[in-house]
């Protein structure tokens, strides 16, 4: 006989018993469907948390790539504009470099060896950077290029100023050179004897005459007709009063017959500089300055060296 369990369930006072028999298979049979329904609802509970978080996982993964595609972006921006700039800073050392060699071309200065410097610069310009390609199999090989560049443009730059430097240099030595070239007249007056053989006025002989004599009135202002250093200033025998001015460069500068000293030995003077007054000392027929322009020891036509 097959067991059966009875459930009693008792109301309010005064209402009838209520009685409820079940066997112990059906009793069985309910609770496996609660032991099944509870399993099911928690494997479909465990398997919802599992995709909240599968879906949290790939909304951040997605969110994490969206962002790393926008730093790749900005960095392939950064390095265009990078390779930009330095492309600009080799059109601007080029440029320096044609105007070197336009000035060294006019001051007829011999131009610097030129396989150095930016001539051996090269690389991508910032258009011919293919913006399709993932910075992952570009980014280090611009970098180095990049890298490289910069230290090719900074040993470019530094040729560039030493050249700038040799330049100005040369310019600077060519400028106290010109300056210390006799350029102007020695002092205002009348040419009375040019250089070249004349007749001498003391013997009437047929002689070389070394320099130029300049007539003017006694006290007349004498300049120096460039930058130098006066060697002597003082009485010389037939000269008179004699004022000599080395102006480097072998060229040296005679002043005779003068009639007052403004200078003395070991003063610097600048071409314009009064040194002297014209006067009547030494050999000399009547107030007038002796001018000579010597070149290694070699006298030379002082009007070669008047331009003004």
């Amino acid at each position: 006989m097959r067991e059966k369990i009875t459930f009693f369930i008792f109301g309010n006072s005064g209402a009838p018993v209520k009685q409820f028999i079940v066997s112990k298979a059906f009793l069985c049979f309910l609770c496996f469907l609660l032991i099944a329904g509870m399993t099911t609802v928690g494997f479909g509970a465990y398997d919802y948390y599992n995709l909240k978080m599968a879906s949290f996982d790939t909304q951040e993964l997605e969110s994490s790539v969206g962002a790393q595609h926008e730093e790749i972006a900005i960095q392939r921006k950064q390095i265009q504009t990078f390779a930009g700039e330095i492309n600009i800073l080799k059109t601007k050392l080029l440029a320096l470099n044609n105007f070197e060699k336009r000035i060294r071309m006019v001051a007829g200065i011999d131009n610097l060896d030129e396989q150095g410097g930016i001539f051996g610069i090269g690389g991508s310009a910032p258009e011919d950077i293919d913006t399709g390609v993932a910075l992952t199999e570009r980014h280090n090989d611009l970098i180095r290029e990049m890298h490289d560049q910069v230290k090719q443009l900074t040993l470019a730059s530094i040729s560039q100023e030493e050249g700038f430097d040799l330049l100005l240099k040369h310019l600077i030595d060519q400028g106290n050179l010109l300056a210390r070239t006799p350029a102007i007249r020695p002092t205002d007056g009348m040419v009375t004897s040019k250089f070249g053989m004349r007749r001498s006025p003391f013997t009437g002989r047929s002689e070389f005459h070394k320099g130029l004599d300049i007539a003017n009135r006694k006290g007349t202002p004498v300049f120096a007709t460039a930058d130098g250093t006066v060697i002597y200033a003082d009485a010389k025998s037939f000269w008179g009063n004699l004022i000599v001015i080395d102006h480097g460069h072998g060229m040296v500068t005679r002043y005779a017959h003068l009639n007052k000293f403004l200078k003395k030995s070991g003063d610097t003077v600048k071409r314009g500089e009064k040194i002297a007054e014209i006067g009547n000392t030494g050999r000399s027929t009547g107030p007038h300055l002796h001018y000579e322009v010597n070149l290694n020891g070699t006298p030379i036509d002082p009007t070669k060296y008047i331009l003004n």
